[in-house]
């Protein structure tokens, strides 16, 4: 990543192409401690109360931070959700398949039955992965079902469909945890 430097002592990131500086955690500390002082008689807006905040953090950058961490965890726990599936005889037929609905993680199959399968990931210590299995996120699993069936010509023909939830843990140093497989679960 390229990187100018400024009169301050810190650099902007030419690849954001937004020209934000660098963050730095000293100045998080320093902007949190000592907010910028307002001008004469007024009251301090919001901006002018976290303008060292702004200068020195991009949203931007936390939040694709963020984003990108979060798909990777997940990227591995449907990876590790299919290896699962595969030691059981289970083929692949289709991942992370689009549908107007939303994305179905994985789609596999026994020959006899046709597995639309929800994979959740999680760190340890936050929450159980099955939280998120409530009636709307079934419903939706249920119309992204039927979409991919009246979309997909080319699919394997079964006697029987069925919804599996696998649930994988990870810890902090991202080691599995536990995978918990819930077949018919909804």
């Amino acid at each position: 990543m390229n990187e100018q430097p400024l009169s301050d002592g810190s650099s902007v990131h030419e690849s954001v192409g937004i020209g934000l500086p660098e963050p730095h955690f000293d100045d998080i500390a320093i902007a949190i401690a000592q907010p910028v002082e307002p001008l004469a008689n007024t009251k301090p807006t919001r901006w002018q109360k976290f303008a060292v905040l702004r200068r020195h953090i991009s949203l931007r950058t936390f939040a694709g931070m963020s984003t990108d961490l979060r798909h990777r965890l997940g990227r591995a726990g449907e990876e590790l959700a299919l290896r699962h599936l595969e030691r059981l005889g289970f083929a692949l037929v289709a991942r992370n398949h689009r549908t107007r609905f939303g994305e179905i993680d994985l789609i596999v199959t026994d020959q006899r039955t046709l597995v639309f399968c929800e994979v959740k990931t999680r760190r340890a210590g936050s929450g159980s992965p099955f939280d998120a299995f409530r009636g709307p996120k079934q419903a939706q699993v249920r119309r992204m079902a039927l979409a991919y069936l009246a979309e997909v010509d080319d699919r394997p023909r079964t006697q029987e469909l069925r919804f599996d939830a696998i649930g994988v843990v990870f810890d902090a140093r991202g080691r599995l945890v536990r995978l918990d497989h819930l077949e018919a679960a909804f």
